[in-house]
C-alpha cells in the first residue's frame, strides 16, 4: 500500500456549530466514498478553516463520526485578499492501493471553483 494525500473543500452558508459540523461530516464522508476507503486506512487529517469560521472546530465533526483514533489537526487558513469566504479545507492522508492519478479529490458547492482542475475528477 502507498500513502496518498486526498484534498477536499466545502463552503458553508453561515458560521454556526451545526452548519460547520454538517458540512465537515458531508465532506469527509464523500471523500471516503469517492475513493472507496475504509476509515481504518486514514493515517491523519489536517483541516483548515477561513478566518470567518470560528463557531466550532471542524475536527470535532470527525470525532462525532467515531473517528476518535485518527490524529486530527485544525488550523486557520491564511487570509488572502479576494479569497472565498467560509471555506473548510481538508488534507486526508490515507493508506491505499490507488495511484496518484486514481485519487478522487472532493470539492463541494462553490468550493469546486477553488480547484476546477481537480474538482470532480
Amino acid at each position: 500500500m502507498a500513502v496518498r494525500g486526498i484534498r477536499g473543500a466545502i463552503d458553508i452558508a453561515e458560521n454556526t456549530e451545526a452548519v460547520i459540523e454538517a458540512a465537515t461530516k458531508k465532506l469527509l464522508l464523500q471523500m471516503i466514498e469517492a475513493n472507496n476507503l475504509s476509515p481504518e486506512w486514514i493515517i491523519s487529517i489536517f483541516l483548515t478553516a477561513t478566518v470567518d469560521i470560528d463557531a466550532s472546530y471542524p475536527a470535532a465533526a470527525a470525532r462525532k463520526l467515531g473517528w476518535t483514533d485518527i490524529p486530527l489537526l485544525d488550523a486557520q487558513e491564511i487570509e488572502v485578499q479576494g479569497g472565498m469566504p467560509r471555506v473548510i479545507r481538508v488534507l486526508m492522508h490515507v493508506e491505499t492501493e490507488l495511484t496518484r492519478a486514481q485519487v478522487r479529490h472532493v470539492y463541494l458547492g462553490n468550493a469546486a471553483n477553488l480547484r476546477p482542475d481537480i474538482a470532480g475528477q
